[in-house]
Formats: C-alpha cells, sequence, structure tokens
C-alpha cells in the first residue's frame, strides 16, 4: 500500500502542484516580505488519545505542531485558524474550553492571533484542524531543497525524547504518577516546543542552506531533505544528542539512530559551517555531513557503515 508521501508526490507529478513539498506554503505578500502557510491535522486515536492528555495540553500540541512547521522555516508566526470537530458526548463537557485555553496561553506565548475557523459535529472522534500563517523576509524562508554536498547535518536540542514518551504511554504510564526522567519523556510527547527563535536565528545569519522540523522521524525528515536537494547523507551514530531521560527507559546500548521515532519539533538542518552556537539558543550538535550519494542516507558508528532506514511515522 502506498504510504502518504508517495501519495503527495503522485499528486504533485500529476497536477504540477510546485509549492507543495516543503513544511510550508510560500507566497509573496508584497515588496519585502513573503507569507508562508502551513496546515495539519489532528484525529483523536491516530494522533492522540484522550485518555493519554488533558484538554489544555491537547490545546498546546494542537498549535505547536504547526508552529514547528513556520519555525523549520525561520519564519515569525503571526495568525492561526482553528476548526474542531467534537462528538455531542464531548459537547456537554468543558473539553472545549479547557482546549483552548492551553492553545490561547501558547498563542499569546508567540503573539499569534486567531483570526477564524470553525466548530462542528463529528460521529464518535475529535478532529482538529490547525493553520497557521507567518511571516519571513523577501526571498530568505529555508527551504529543504537547498542542501549542498559538503555540509554540515545539525540538530537542535536532543532527539528521541517524544518516541520514548509514547512507549511510555502505551506501556500504561501516565504523567501523573512517574519519575522525573519518565515525566520529561511523557512531557515531550504531550507538550511540544516549536523552535521558533532558533529557526529565525538561522534564518536571519544565513546560516541553513536546508531546513525541516522533526516530525516524522530523524531517518524519515533527513530523507525529505536529501529528497529535495538531490543529495545523500552520512550521519554520525555516536554524534546523535540523545534525550538525557532515555536512561530511564532503555540503556545506551539499545538507543539506535533507526529507532527514534517522530514528534521531537526539533530543527534538522545543513549548513556550511563546521560548529554553531549561541547562549540564546538550545543546543545545537553536528550529526553528519552531506554527500553527492543522491538518495542514500549512510550511517557510521565506529568502524561499522550501515544505511539509515527510511524509517518514522507514517498515517498509513
Amino acid at each position: 500500500m502506498r504510504t502518504e508521501f508517495e501519495f503527495i508526490r503522485n499528486i504533485k507529478e500529476k497536477y504540477g502542484l510546485h509549492r507543495v513539498g516543503d513544511d510550508c506554503a510560500v507566497l509573496p505578500k508584497d515588496a519585502r516580505t513573503d507569507l508562508v502557510v502551513t496546515a495539519d491535522l489532528l484525529v483523536e486515536d491516530i494522533d492522540f488519545r484522550l485518555a493519554w492528555t488533558t484538554a489544555e495540553l491537547l490545546g498546546v500540541k494542537a498549535l505547536a505542531v504547526s508552529l514547528s512547521d513556520i519555525a523549520a522555516m525561520g519564519a515569525t508566526p503571526r495568525w492561526a485558524m482553528l476548526t474542531v470537530g467534537l462528538p455531542k458526548s464531548i459537547w456537554k463537557t468543558n473539553f472545549l474550553d479547557k482546549f483552548y485555553e492551553g492553545w490561547i496561553t501558547l498563542a499569546n506565548h508567540h503573539n499569534v492571533e486567531l483570526i477564524g475557523g470553525d466548530v462542528s459535529r463529528t460521529t464518535d472522534k475529535i478532529v482538529i484542524d490547525s493553520i497557521v500563517a507567518g511571516e519571513v523576509p523577501k526571498g530568505k524562508a529555508v527551504m529543504r531543497s537547498g542542501a549542498k554536498p559538503g555540509d554540515s547535518i545539525f540538530v537542535t536540542g536532543a532527539l528521541g525524547g517524544a518516541a520514548g514518551g509514547l512507549i511510555l504511554l502505551e506501556s500504561g504510564f501516565r504523567y501523573s504518577n512517574v519519575s522525573k526522567k519518565k515525566k520529561g519523556l511523557i512531557a515531550r510527547q504531550l507538550r511540544p516546543t516549536a523552535r521558533i527563535e532558533a529557526g529565525k536565528y538561522l534564518m536571519k545569519r544565513s546560516i541553513a542552506t536546508a531546513m525541516i522540523d522533526i516530525s516524522d522521524g530523524l531517518g524519515a525528515d533527513l530523507y525529505h531533505i536529501c529528497d529535495a536537494s538531490a543529495v545523500g547523507a552520512c550521519v554520525d551514530h555516536n554524534a546523535i544528542p540523545f534525550d538525557d531521560n532515555l536512561r530511564a527507559l532503555m540503556p545506551a546500548g539499545e538507543r539506535s539512530a533507526g529507532r527514534l521515532g517522530g514528534e521531537d519539533f526539533e530543527l534538522l538542518f545543513t549548513s556550511p559551517r563546521k560548529k554553531i552556537s549561541s547562549p540564546k539558543l538550545p543546543p545545537i550538535t553536528r550529526i553528519g555531513e552531506i554527500t553527492a550519494n543522491v538518495g542514500i542516507v549512510e550511517v557510521v558508528a565506529g568502524n561499522i557503515l550501515g544505511t539509515l532506514p527510511r524509517t518514522g511515522y507514517r498515517h498509513f
């Protein structure tokens, strides 16, 4: 069965949809500014489960996943539209009020204005459609297609925390009754952070040649950059900054790049530089290099060379 990415690639080619393919669509606004727009769909029991989260946290996540797309373009978020479909049983509760409390709290933090949307009824599951628009200086949006052989590969923050949190939730653990380290993992899954300031910093200084947020997983998202840029990559497994809280879940020997899931929402980007740091930013780690081996993503661990699997979250 075809994947969602194969479906998107097919309709792009079939109908000539040249603007489709990055974290956001980039549209001309005026002589100095471009508009970036993204849309995300969250479906109950596919993207979230009510037994695992709260209405407030779900509101935060619904906005954060779209803000992360804006961050990956190096843009500043400005406006949002939010559509929520609810079954009648949920409508009768205070769920939607609490959901909006969480959403608005994060929106206020980033000065994002809610300008519209819709509320409707569904048969039995909650459906959330999040649209966020932002601005970026003319021609400065960081696309996935700018990576070049010799560029370094970097990630912000630490990886694997959200996947660890998902494992805990699926195993019956809940945020309210676990150790501090396990709480940290579950928080990465339920309350992600969009790296808005890091994305803007990399854009303003023309540091990043290509960028994407890690929503599907390191392997899947690095392949997205390589496909868009017609390049390959080589990742140093020992350089990957795994989330320290994973120690509460698995020994170091069991952590691997191939097992890294999605929803870390860190930034994965390429740059001609070999080292990048700023006291205002999260840690930025060099994990590899872009190569001329088009479509091939290798991973090196000591003297062992292998291929990084194109793994990550898929809806189908």
